[in-house]
């Protein structure tokens, strides 16, 4: 489905990150990877696991602070010299303070509000103004959103505020680049046991309950996401662009969620 296609997957930090269970679901349909990593404390980590991919072809692994315009061109400019260019991107990237994913969202700092909105939503737009010039022929990005931007998650907090600048910039971005046969779109898995999404407060709790009440009764699972980015990337996906896709077992249908397994129990 992707042979001959070549992408880059960001925030790759560990074995439990989306960003590797796509980067694995890239690789098995054939496509040839390079990896980015935030900076040194987890490069190692992302190099061994760099080395476990199905791919014939070696994958680089390449720093990349999206806080740092010159570290986004550094990279462009070193997959135009390495390929000439690119097929898709894949933007697995999110932040936000620990201290601001419990409690109240009306005591959120403004550097936390600020550091939030640049990392997870404003670094979309400037990689995708840089790698968009390498996708000469047309090509896809995909970000990863949640559910929590288009309504109220407790705990999920400045980061919902986050992931709503982020659909709306995943809208904006496939009009500019559309023109160019440029696909843009966004993922919004269910609540997934990753180290970054520990940090949410009751995080525990969150994923009982989608368990209880999705149509699925169960929890979406990382390689589930990684085969539909893989589509989403793929020539498969061709005609979508500007699209916001949950990947959660259903439980966004949902309405009234209230006491359902209690209901369930009693018949």
């Amino acid at each position: 489905m992707l042979e001959g296609k070549r992408g880059i997957v960001l925030g790759v930090a560990n074995k439990r990150s989306l960003a590797w269970r796509i980067a694995q679901a890239c690789a098995a349909q054939g496509a040839s990877l390079a990896l980015t990593v935030q900076g040194e404390r987890f490069e190692q980590t992302t190099r061994d696991l760099a080395t476990g991919l199905d791919t014939s072809d070696d994958v680089p692994v390449l720093r990349l602070d999206v806080t740092d315009p010159e570290q986004i061109k550094a990279v462009a400019d070193d997959l135009r010299e390495r390929w000439g260019k690119l097929d898709f991107v894949v933007h697995s990237i999110a932040y936000a303070n620990p201290a601001e994913l419990k409690g109240r969202f009306r005591d959120t700092t403004r550097q936390g509000f600020s550091d939030a909105l640049e990392i997870s939503a404003y670094s979309l737009v400037s990689v995708s103004r840089e790698f968009a010039e390498l996708m000469t022929d047309g090509g896809s990005i995909v970000a990863l959103s949640y559910l929590g931007g288009e309504r109220v998650v407790p705990n999920y907090n400045v980061m919902g505020v986050a992931k709503a600048a982020l659909d709306a910039a995943i809208r904006y971005l496939s009009f500019d680049l559309g023109p160019q046969g440029i696909r843009v779109n966004s993922v919004a898995p269910g609540p997934v046991r990753t180290v970054s999404a520990s940090a949410v407060g009751d995080f525990a709790k969150m994923l009982d309950h989608v368990k209880r009440v999705a149509p699925l009764r169960r929890n979406v699972t990382g390689e589930e996401v990684g085969n539909v980015v893989a589509f989403l990337v793929s020539d498969l996906a061709t005609g979508v662009t500007g699209t916001h896709l949950p990947i959660d077992c259903g439980y966004t249908v949902m309405g009234v969620t209230h006491g359902l397994d209690e209901a369930e129990t009693a018949e």
